[in-house]
Parts: structure tokens; C-alpha cells; sequence
């Protein structure tokens, strides 16, 4: 099998995951994990604990400097990964242990997107076995070189659309849309929140009528209850901050593992209700 022909199978399996889980009657989940935290060898524990407990995609970050979405949970994460000495090649070796059960989706800043090059990410990528990529500090107007080199990969570059968005910029985002897109649920960096945002289903139902793939909402979820709420109105729920403050507060690897494990299956159920 080619190289182009392994990538393309990546976007396609983001389609077959949302579907999967649609068949079952409810949204997919799709589990955050900050990638070398608090190690490399706990980070890919904690992936494969999300591959057993069933998620559907797993949303993979990768630890940098100034990452501006992420709430002080993540961005600490990231913090204490870097000083363990976690790259971009150590975040991919956690991606290649699980990517043959679940599509990953890394989370890459553009300032180590660019500095590597955009067709050499698309390939380092493809041979990790991801399924695409989020660059959330990418503009819209600037995303060409990034998006047609994982295009000639196979793999998708999955937009975000915020509630500042306006409707045009939005439709023109959706147009493009590949994989999915991300729904960021309000206008804060990421974190747990006490409530869905009122708007919420407002914005997510626009996105579904202006993209051809699935709508899944991240940032503020962090309680079983609070994804099926957000399950109702979208095709997919993304959840972060919650476990990764899990993995903070675990005694190690078994420990993390066995904490994110039980939350995903409370949040499984709770979906499929």
C-alpha cells in the first residue's frame, strides 16, 4: 500500500468513527491528552486506557512554549512535558502505539507546524498513523500550504469555529472543512466549566448546515452529564481539561489510566442514553 493511499484511509477513518458512532445512537467522544505528560511512557498509558474504554477519536496534543487556547490545566501539562524533554517526535511515538485502533488527531501549534515545514509535518504525521490534524492558531486565509500538503497525504486539517465567528467567515470555513470541525463552545480558553453556554446549540446547528462533515464541540466539558447535554446537539463531544487533571493528580501511569478509563465509561454511558 502507498503512502498516499495509508493517509487517505486516516480521513476516511474520521468519517467511519463519526458514523460508528451515530449508528449506536449517540455522539462520538473524543478524549484530550497532552502527549509526554507526565512522561512519554504515561502518555501513551493514558491513550491506550482511552482506546480500551472505547472512545472514538482521541484528540492528541502537542506540548509548546505558548499554547493561547489552553486553560492553565493543559497549558501547565504541557509546561511539565517540555521540561521532561517531550517533542514532537516523542507525542508521534505515542500516536503510532494507538493509531491502529483509533483515529488520533494531534493538536499542533503553527509555530512547530511551519518551523518544520508543512509537507514534512503531512508525512511525519502519516507514518505515525494519524488520521489529520488541528492547528488552532492557523488563520483561515493562511492555512493553503498547511492544508494542501496533509491533503496530498490523505489527512485532514480540521478547522475551528468560535462564537465570534461571523457567518460568512464561518459558511467559508465549513466549505473547506475536512474530517470535522471543531466547535469551540465559547470564547474562553479551554477548562472546565459549571454550565453548557445558552448559545451553544444555536452555533452548533448553523455548523451543521453549513459543513458536509460532522460538527464536535470542545472546551468546558467536564462532567458525564455535561457531554450528553452537548451530545444532543452535536455530532461529536471533545473533552480535555477534566483528564488531563486526572492524569495530574494520578499517583502514576496504572493510576492515571485506571481514572480515565472510569470517567470515559461513565461518559459512554451517559452518551448513550
Amino acid at each position: 500500500m502507498s503512502s498516499a493511499e495509508t493517509a487517505v484511509s486516516g480521513e476516511t477513518r474520521i468519517g467511519a468513527a463519526f458514523d460508528a458512532a451515530r449508528s449506536e445512537g449517540r455522539a462520538a467522544l473524543m478524549p484530550y491528552l497532552m502527549g509526554g505528560f507526565p512522561d512519554e511512557a504515561t502518555a501513551t498509558a493514558v491513550a491506550t486506557a482511552y482506546a480500551d474504554a472505547g472512545a472514538d477519536l482521541i484528540e492528541l496534543g502537542v506540548p509548546f512554549s505558548d499554547p493561547l487556547a489552553d486553560g492553565p490545566v493543559i497549558h501547565a501539562a504541557a509546561t511539565r512535558a517540555l521540561a521532561a524533554g517531550a517533542d514532537l517526535d516523542a507525542v508521534l511515538r505515542t500516536c503510532a502505539a494507538v493509531a491502529d485502533r483509533v483515529p488520533v488527531v494531534p493538536m499542533c501549534y503553527a509555530n512547530m507546524v511551519l518551523a518544520r515545514g508543512a509537507e514534512r509535518y503531512a508525512r511525519e504525521l502519516s507514518e505515525a498513523g494519524a488520521a489529520g490534524t488541528i492547528v488552532p492558531d492557523l488563520p483561515h486565509e493562511e492555512a493553503d500550504a498547511v492544508s494542501e500538503a496533509l491533503a496530498g497525504a490523505g489527512l485532514a486539517l480540521v478547522p475551528l469555529v468560535a462564537p465570534t465567528t461571523p457567518a460568512e467567515r464561518r459558511r467559508e470555513i465549513c466549505a473547506r472543512a475536512k474530517g470535522f470541525v471543531y466547535v469551540v463552545s465559547d470564547t474562553r480558553t479551554t477548562g472546565e466549566r459549571e454550565d453548557v453556554p445558552a448559545r451553544l446549540r444555536e452555533l452548533v446547528a448553523a455548523v451543521r448546515e453549513d459543513a458536509a462533515v460532522p460538527a464536535a464541540v470542545g472546551f468546558g466539558i467536564g462532567t458525564p452529564e455535561q457531554a450528553a447535554a452537548v451530545g444532543q446537539m452535536a455530532d461529536g463531544v471533545i473533552v480535555g481539561s477534566r483528564l488531563v487533571r486526572e492524569v495530574a493528580e494520578a499517583s502514576g501511569a496504572d493510576s492515571a489510566a485506571k481514572a480515565v478509563r472510569e470517567f470515559l465509561g461513565e461518559t459512554l454511558a451517559a452518551l448513550k442514553q
